[in-house]
């Protein structure tokens, strides 16, 4: 029988600073989580000191004040609540660039679908995935009043990535995509907070054409039937289109002149077989797909524990679980949440 563990949602609203402070206080437990985590973690596997790891988080932040200040403003709330430094805080935005600046490998990550239209059973959007990574990483969900009327539901990663949903109509998934080469651009974690920011799909997908570079792949989709994705390597992005009103995703590129230095082959050989198994399932509902059938794809345990619903592999010294996942509704202002695996937790719905 399930559980119906829900988040505490956090709620935070005022000036960027304000929101920082109030998100800061009501996650201060898993921001100092993080902290603990990224420069323990970075200590024992790449022998790189705290001021070494935050002084090459530091060299963003000329990018990051000029791109989006909002949420500089944002950071400094969190980190005067957290007893932290600013430049704590920034390291933490950064962490996924780091990992690879030190040539870590991201592992066990997340599979994303889109539906609309003649792919739904009555034609609403629908949009989710299963957030996995390592055992015990930290994710809040955080509901965010901007002082210009725009509310969003954020599912907070390890204070690194953000899954969010607009009261604006449209929301976002997230896969890693790995290359071989990479270059430093706005680290994902300071851009998609503007992105999501934005009063429309449009706005949004037009932002992310100028900064969406080499670590994710993103889907939009709004309440009005319009998604796209967006693959990406260190200098070039893609548009990836619908293909009878769906969208699928997980590791690895889809992208041909991507695929040569795609390393999902190596590092998630995972990912097609989850791929094409999101593919068989919504294809064989088509035409029928609504939440409550999202949610059996998404608990599915084909290649059990690789599979969507992931689970620890007790042979594995680093292994992930799914964390967390969601399902959006846009035309209904509405997210469904498990907070945990899917075949093990309900999923809560939260509207605004």
């Amino acid at each position: 029988m399930k559980s119906a563990k829900e988040f505490k949602v956090i709620e935070c609203s005022g000036t960027p600073y304000e929101i920082g402070l109030q998100w800061g206080e009501g996650c201060k437990e898993s921001i100092l989580k993080v902290s603990e985590n990224a420069f323990n973690g970075m200590s024992l596997m790449y022998q790189a000191t705290r001021e070494e790891v935050i002084a090459r988080a530091m060299t963003f932040l000329p990018l990051v004040q000029e791109f989006d200040p909002y949420l500089v403003e944002i950071m400094r709330g969190q980190a005067d609540a957290a007893g932290l430094r600013f430049e704590e805080i920034l390291t933490q935005k950064c962490m996924n660039e780091l990992t690879f600046y030190y040539n870590g490998k991201i592992m066990s990550l997340c599979t994303s679908f889109a539906a609309t239209g003649k792919a739904t059973e009555d034609g609403k959007t629908i949009l989710g995935q299963n957030i996995d990574w390592l055992v015990g990483a930290p994710i809040d969900l955080l509901k965010i009043n901007h002082s210009n009327g725009l509310v969003q539901f954020i599912l907070s990663f390890a204070n690194s990535s953000e899954f969010t949903f607009s009261s604006a109509g449209f929301g976002m998934c997230a896969n890693a995509t790995l290359g071989q080469d990479y270059s430093f651009n706005i680290p994902l974690a300071c851009y998609l907070p503007r992105v999501m920011r934005q009063k429309s799909i449009h706005d949004a997908l037009d932002l992310l054409k100028q900064v969406a570079r080499g670590l994710g792949y993103y889907h939009l989709a709004d309440a009005n039937g319009h998604m796209w994705g967006i693959e990406s390597i260190h200098n070039d992005f893609e548009i990836i289109n619908p293909e009878n009103d769906m969208l699928l995703h997980s590791n690895h590129y889809l992208t041909e002149r991507f695929k040569m230095g795609d390393t999902a082959s190596v590092f998630q050989p995972d990912s097609y077989p989850r791929l094409d198994k999101m593919g068989s399932f919504m294809n064989r509902h088509y035409g029928h797909l609504n939440p409550e059938i999202a949610m059996e794809i998404l608990a599915d345990h084909d290649h059990h524990p690789y599979s969507i619903c992931r689970h620890i592999d007790p042979a594995s010294p680093i292994s992930s679980t799914t964390l967390a996942s969601f399902i959006m509704v846009p035309a209904e202002g509405a997210i469904y949440i498990a907070y945990g695996n899917p075949c093990e937790q309900d999923y809560v719905r939260y509207s605004f």
